[in-house]
């Protein structure tokens, strides 16, 4: 583990007195963000969702922490490309990527379960013969990464142009698919991703259970992109990230987990978007023991970028006491270098 970041679900009340508000977790987001900045946390993640109260359109959210932070990476994990328009979105990262100096990493996927009914469909999106999407996520995400590689894809006026000319996305950022990353649910969608050329990141379940522990299962589904992207002749090295729930406990104020480790102390098998999944545990303990713990899952000792799950509607101060309890007490002992230290890179194919 190179590096690690913090993966908010960004879910907030419709009544203020409950908690956060829309207004109030997207401040609260930033106040995090800036926090962990200043604490060498390599990077702030949101997830998207739509037609829930939680997270959406995130690229106001990434500017805003962008341009009021030093190094931390801003992205997403992860984008619902059923509900984007692929060349709009290539617009938006093109010019998040140049405003921010290539700090993003930005997750898509065909996305996880909604609470709309073929919510993509009032977004205007339609055609799609799968009752999840999938196909029309596949497709959008070939055009946007044919987009953003600066192809040109739309025929230009010829009064002005001359005829047969063709135009690209604009802003167009160079290099910017090295920042894209896939969120794969499986090993066989992980071996799509190197073939298409993005990062990969992996959740805190699978959508596979086969028996083993979800970190032995993350840790094949690594090997297997690692091999594919070498494979497929890739000229750059990739990066890895897995999502966990840590919680580490220093003193009696962090005595609050506890009661989670109860409830989510081993992975889990059970049943999501129709299939089988193996969800996993949460790490909560004291900090000795949970790089002991850490370092025996082999998925966290495989990727370059931990994600640190936060219950961002506890507000800044909770969270940013998870993160500089773990910058302080586990991180420098799985390898972690401070976000002063430079970008993120992955490891070597070998």
């Amino acid at each position: 583990m190179k590096a690690f970041g913090f993966l908010s679900f960004g879910h907030y009340a419709s009544d203020p007195r409950q908690g956060p508000d829309a207004k109030g977790m997207l401040k609260d987001a930033l106040e995090i963000a800036r926090g962990a900045d200043e604490l060498g946390v390599n990077g702030a993640y949101f997830r998207v969702h739509h037609f829930a109260r939680q997270a959406a359109a995130p690229v106001p959210l990434l500017a805003a922490i962008a341009g009021s932070t030093k190094h931390i990476e801003v992205g997403t994990g992860v984008i619902d490309m059923r509900y984007e328009n692929p060349l709009h979105l290539a617009e938006e990262l093109g010019g998040l990527d140049l405003l921010s100096d290539q700090r993003i990493a930005i997750g898509i996927s065909r996305g996880s379960p909604e609470p709309a009914l073929r919510g993509w469909e009032a977004f205007g999106y339609t055609g799609s013969t799968d009752p999840r999407g999938a196909d029309i996520a596949r497709d959008k995400f070939d055009l946007f990464l044919r987009a953003i590689d600066g192809e040109r894809l739309a025929d230009a006026d010829p009064r002005q142009f001359g005829p047969g000319q063709k135009l690209r996305i604009e802003p167009h950022a160079p290099g910017l698919r090295q920042r894209i990353w896939w969120g794969a649910g499986t090993r066989d969608t992980a071996v799509w991703a190197a073939q298409q050329g993005v990062n990969l990141m992996s959740s805190t379940l699978v959508t596979e259970a086969t028996g083993q522990t979800l970190g032995d299962l993350q840790a094949e589904q690594i090997d297997r992109y690692r091999e594919a992207f070498a494979e497929a002749g890739h000229t750059w090295t990739p990066r890895v990230s897995v999502s966990r729930s840590i919680f580490p406990i220093v003193d009696e104020a962090d005595q609050m987990w506890l009661q989670l480790r109860r409830a989510e102390g081993s992975d889990q098998i059970g049943v999501i978007d129709g299939f089988r999944s193996t969800f996993g545990r949460s790490y909560i303990d004291t900090p000795d023991r949970l790089v002991e713990q850490l370092k025996e899952d082999a998925a966290v000792m495989a990727a370059d970028t931990l994600m640190l799950t936060i219950p961002s509607q506890l507000g800044p101060e909770a969270n940013l006491r998870i993160l500089a309890n773990f910058a302080e007490h586990v991180a420098p002992a799985l390898g972690w270098k401070p976000n002063t230290e430079g970008p993120v890179t992955g490891y070597p194919l070998a």
